[in-house]
């Protein structure tokens, strides 16, 4: 019979969610473990990379009001880490009119600066970028340093007691009326309160445990395209950038784009899209960079960043674990706090996601409700 472990929290999952919400456990003096599938620094899921976006450019205002929550907390993790986890170098959105017009009023109404231009005077000052009819900008937007954050965070759990168990896959999670079991490594771990942060396995690690909606996982494939050395960007460099074109087959999804890009400081910008977006098995070994795929972005970035050599100097796959109508997942049900904060756009909220995992895992069942396991999708 394998040995049990008893602690106050078990985490599944040590990425960007589960090591955020490590650290605010455990530096409250709760005692926590977490576990990881795989190895420190690996790319197997959706923490992986340089940078991702930091923006409060939403056209749901629920979504703005969370990334403000989630600011101050960004320079609490960065300043505890003693490293530089966010800049703000500003973010673009471009595109239909009436997409950037939301977004324009959501930052307005939040009390945030933003400045909408037409695509000419746009151009005129990021010389590097054509632009799509409307355009707004906010100052507050820039990048998230992700791979730097994780293993921020990771450190920063483990120094405060927490801890984190790497290559260790969970083999299944069972549920007692008032407490969970990780069966993981050929131990127990018994513990109040399970979070599920796992990622693209969160649907299957769930099966039979909570009643969770349909997860989707699918595959993002960015490429990193250098900046031509007279690319128009001036000193300032690349903000942020969404891309807002029109619905496809007449259906809106008010929290997709059709592109975007960030910049990785040193390398280029990170260019992806929701046409290079692909079904996927996480447990597929074999997932590769598909060249079709890249095309799109090369085709996308000879046509609307004439600042970027359009020639690729990497491309990549990251998981996406989305919801059908791209909210998160949020919620606690008995012992299982369910994380699944992602659909494509969650890494900018870490911080303020962790905040809540943290208030879930001590005693509050106050979902946000449209982020609720059983809220209409």
């Amino acid at each position: 019979m394998s040995r049990s472990e008893h602690v106050d929290v078990a985490i599944v999952g040590a990425g960007a969610m589960g090591a955020v919400s490590a650290w605010r456990l455990a530096r409250s003096g709760r005692s926590v473990v977490a576990f990881d599938r795989f190895a420190p620094g690996h790319d197997r899921g959706s923490s992986h990379g340089a940078t991702r976006i930091f923006r409060l450019a939403y056209r749901d205002p629920r979504y703005v009001t969370l990334a403000e929550r989630a600011l101050p907390l960004w320079h609490e993790l960065a300043d505890a880490a003693g490293e530089v986890l966010l800049e703000q170098v500003g973010q673009l959105d471009h595109g239909r009119p009436e997409a950037v017009a939301e977004v324009a009023g959501a930052l307005r109404a939040a009390g945030r600066s933003v400045e909408e231009l037409d695509p000419a005077a746009a151009s005129e000052r990021w010389g590097g970028m054509r632009f799509d009819r409307a355009v707004a900008y906010n100052p507050d937007g820039g990048r998230c340093w992700a791979e730097r954050t994780v293993a921020a965070a990771q450190r920063l759990a483990v120094d405060a007691g927490a801890q984190i168990h790497f290559s260790t896959p969970v083999d299944r999670i069972e549920v007692r009326s008032d407490r969970a079991v990780v069966h993981a490594g050929g131990s127990r771990w018994v513990a109040p309160v399970v979070v599920v942060a796992a990622g693209a396995w969160t649907g299957s690690l769930l099966d039979g445990v909570v009643a969770a909606p349909e997860l989707l996982v699918t595959a993002d494939q960015p490429a990193v395209f250098a900046a031509r050395p007279d690319c128009g960007m001036g000193d300032s460099g690349w903000p942020s950038f969404l891309h807002h074109g029109d619905p496809i087959a007449g259906v809106d999804r008010p929290l997709h784009f059709d592109a975007y890009g960030v910049e990785n400081p040193g390398e280029g910008v990170k260019v992806g899209g929701f046409n290079t977006v692909v079904p996927a098995d996480p447990d597929d070994d074999s997932r590769r960079v598909d060249p079709a795929l890249t095309r799109h972005l090369v085709d996308y970035v000879q046509q609307w960043l004439p600042g970027l050599d359009p020639s690729p100097v990497s491309a990549t796959t990251c998981l996406f674990t989305s919801t059908t109508d791209d909210h998160f997942v949020l919620d606690r049900r008995g012992p299982v706090v369910v994380c699944s904060p992602c659909s494509g756009h969650g890494f900018k909220f870490v911080p303020a996601i962790a905040a809540e995992v943290e208030r879930l895992a001590t005693g509050s069942d106050q979902p946000v409700t449209v982020w609720r396991i059983d809220a209409v999708r």
